[in-house]
């Protein structure tokens, strides 16, 4: 972390990181369905259970400060993966309470757990795998044979590039640097990737995707690393993606597979595949 960050952090940081924003059907879901879940219950048990929910942008942006935003009644793609990861986590160590969800889904959206000013929220997902890897939340899956036969070089500028899209950074002209670090200290990495054309209903990506994996969809516009994101699901005919979509106004499986909904989109150049930690 830098002095830039960590002092305006420190300047900004809530006084009490439980502080959040939500309704209160938001915790009567959350405890029913942790309480109703399989001991087992994976990534798909819990997206699953989000299908028909209406696609909403910009959810966490709602207030004036940076809160802990809870919302499963609204969503977009990053919080789906995010609202289904944290329930997939607490099942797992057999957590149930509001709160035990509340502090999950904190350690995954903030860097290092720690929620201050809005720059310590994680914006480009790259940093989101990054920091929940070291986290000990997930994984990426990375090999050097098919089909990861792409890699990608991360160049990210875009928040910094754009500050007027950007309701936080219009409100607070400061942060944009430090959001402008963060891209430097990303920018660089490289990652392999499956290629579109890698995307094919084989046994060999049957074996390297496995259901309820994240698909973190790359992208060839300038200044982001990824373009959407959704979950891994298998059928006949091949490899599907569960996500809050923008097209249908809802969480849904998308009826065409993922080669279908990759070549639909020009710029969609591929998929990264993470994985929660065993």
């Amino acid at each position: 972390m830098s002095k830039r960050f960590f002092a305006i952090s420190m300047l900004l940081m809530l006084t009490a990181a439980q502080v959040f924003a939500q309704h209160t059907s938001d915790s009567l879901f959350i405890e029913r369905e942790l309480s109703k879940a399989p001991q087992g219950a994976g990534t798909l048990y819990f997206a699953n259970l989000f299908l028909g929910r209406p696609y909403v942008a910009h959810t966490l942006e709602v207030n004036d400060e940076e809160l802990l935003v809870v919302n499963t009644r609204e969503l977009d793609c990053t919080t789906l993966v995010e609202n289904v990861v944290a329930l997939t986590i607490c099942r797992k160590q057999q957590k149930g309470t509001f709160a035990d969800f509340k502090q999950v889904l904190q350690r995954l959206r903030y860097r290092s757990g720690v929620l201050a000013a809005y720059p310590s929220r994680l914006h480009y997902f790259t940093d989101w795998i990054v920091d929940n890897t070291q986290m000990g939340y997930v994984h990426e899956i990375q090999q050097t044979k098919k089909p990861f036969t792409a890699v990608q070089k991360v160049k990210v500028n875009y928040m910094s590039q754009h500050p007027q899209s950007y309701k936080a950074l219009k409100a607070h002209p400061a942060f944009v640097p430090v959001i402008a670090e963060q891209e430097q200290q990303l920018s660089g990495m490289t990652f392999r990737y499956i290629p579109k054309s890698e995307i094919q209903n084989t046994s060999l990506l049957r074996a390297v995707i496995h259901d309820g994996d994240i698909l973190a969809i790359t992208t060839s516009k300038s200044g982001l690393d990824i373009a959407h994101l959704g979950f891994a699901v298998w059928r006949k005919d091949g490899l599907h993606l569960l996500n809050a979509s923008q097209i249908h106004h809802k969480v849904v499986e998308e009826p065409m597979t993922f080669r279908q909904y990759l070549y639909k989109h020009p710029s969609h150049t591929g998929v990264r595949v993470i994985r929660l930690s065993e």
